[in-house]
């Protein structure tokens, strides 16, 4: 049984990758720092299942934990999917959040690539999937450092694919829109906290940057994750898969 790593795994779009990969065939490991939130995670998604689903607490931006737990194993999917945002006009971005956002998108998704990829190249098959976002391919208000954050994501992604060019191991990201999960939440109540709107409005804001004129749903992301680690996609590698619902993005 083939092994797939899904990191932020207890979060909403992590519970829903995790899903779709568990339903694939695959034996599961979800990372996250929260090692109650994993467990619980684990829970949901494993009732029913014989050991096909694990955790492992730590966090992917600590090298030590990341090699110690990602390099040993014969990873045969990775989804880079860990992250967080925030929100504040670029003259008012703190040092600290800017470090932290890169930190996090970049570092922790170029330190778990760095420790599987080696390993996939050996055996010629392997999936990995990076979670971006449509601010990682254009400029984007009042997120700054998550637009760079994303952009340097993508980047990763592509530089992994041009050396993988050949072989049966790939590299791809998804690029959604505003999804509709628990983060997403925070950046309602956040708005909502600075505008005066109300949490509904609020969300209606964020839904209609959308052609949609929606969110998109966490199985939504999940569905192209799922596709880009399947067999089907051995042809697709170093690209970006946008659920957005419309527009040209490069």
């Amino acid at each position: 049984m083939s092994l797939a790593v899904v990191t932020g795994g207890s979060g909403g779009i992590g519970r829903a990758v995790a899903s779709r990969l568990l339903q694939a065939g695959h034996q599961v490991l979800l990372t996250g720092r929260n090692e109650d939130a994993l467990a619980k995670a684990a829970a949901d998604l494993g009732s029913g299942l014989d050991q096909q689903i694990d955790v492992a607490a730590f966090d992917v931006t600590d090298e030590a934990a990341v090699e110690r737990v990602l390099r040993p194993r014969p990873v045969d999917v990775l989804v880079n999917n860990a992250g967080w945002a925030n929100s504040a006009p670029l003259a008012k971005v703190p040092l600290a959040d800017w470090e932290a956002m890169l930190t996090v998108h970049a570092t922790g998704a170029f330190l778990c690539t760095r420790a599987v990829i080696g390993g996939m190249q050996e055996r010629n098959s392997g999936r990995i999937v990076t979670v971006a976002s449509v601010a990682g391919l254009v400029g984007s208000p009042y997120i700054a450092a998550y637009t760079a954050a994303k952009h340097a994501s993508i980047g990763l992604m592509r530089a992994a694919a041009a050396e993988l060019t050949g072989t049966g191991v790939t590299a791809n990201a998804v690029c959604p829109g505003y999804v509709d999960t628990p983060m997403t939440d925070t950046s309602v109540a956040r708005i909502a906290g600075r505008t005066g709107r109300s949490p509904d409005e609020a969300r209606d804001a964020l839904a209609a940057t959308s052609p949609l004129g929606r969110l998109i749903t966490a199985d939504e992301v999940a569905a192209a994750v799922a596709y880009l680690a399947s067999p089907e996609a051995a042809a697709v590698n170093g690209q970006t898969l946008v659920l957005y619902g419309g527009g040209i993005f490069s």
